[in-house]
């Protein structure tokens, strides 16, 4: 089993198939939330939803493709993040993330995505980490922005979230930038 310890509060554990009710009760207690920025919480409607999409993860992992955890704050499940996607030719990690609203503003993700970053570059050996956020969702923007990442552009329309478009505005750290900043 995964688990990488970020701190002393936090470590990201590859999710399994023992993380199914615990991942859906999360999802469901902060679907009202999440729903504003996260478009699959209409296909997450009972346990065996989290179920397909664990068993998605451990194969996608297995393949080689991505990299999905589940954050543990003081041993308890709190949200998701990993590698959405790896492009191992183009030697990219792209980021992706979510937090239920109970846990935000301690510094959890900002301390996650570092992790991930560190990982992608020191274990994975890669030369790109990529964030995505929508535009307009000002918290998970700001999470690239405090880890110094650079902001490339705007992805126009990039998304559709239930009746409407989001733009995403990309964040890029290049392995070469990250050893300056750490």
């Amino acid at each position: 089993m995964f688990l990488y310890k970020v701190d002393e509060e936090l470590a990201l554990k590859l999710v399994d198939m023992n993380d199914a009710e615990e991942m859906f009760q999360l999802v469901d207690t902060g679907r009202n939330h999440l729903k504003e920025w996260l478009g699959w919480l209409d296909y997450t409607k009972k346990v065996e939803d989290s179920k397909n999409f664990i068993q998605g993860c451990m194969r996608s992992y297995a393949d080689n493709k991505s990299m999905n955890t589940v954050i543990l704050y003081k041993g308890k499940m709190v949200g998701t993040a990993g590698y959405n996607s790896i492009d191992w030719a183009s030697r990219t990690a792209y980021i992706g993330y979510w937090l239920h609203k109970d846990y935000q503003g301690n510094g959890i993700m900002t301390r996650v995505a570092r992790a991930l970053t560190d990982y992608a570059f020191d274990y994975h050996r890669l030369n790109k980490v990529d964030i995505r956020a929508a535009a307009e969702n000002k918290k998970s923007r700001r999470i690239p922005e405090r880890l110094g990442f650079t902001e490339e552009g705007t992805i126009r329309q990039a998304e559709w979230l239930y009746d409407h478009y989001v733009d995403h505005v990309v964040y890029g750290m290049l392995k070469d930038e990250w050893k300056d900043i750490k």
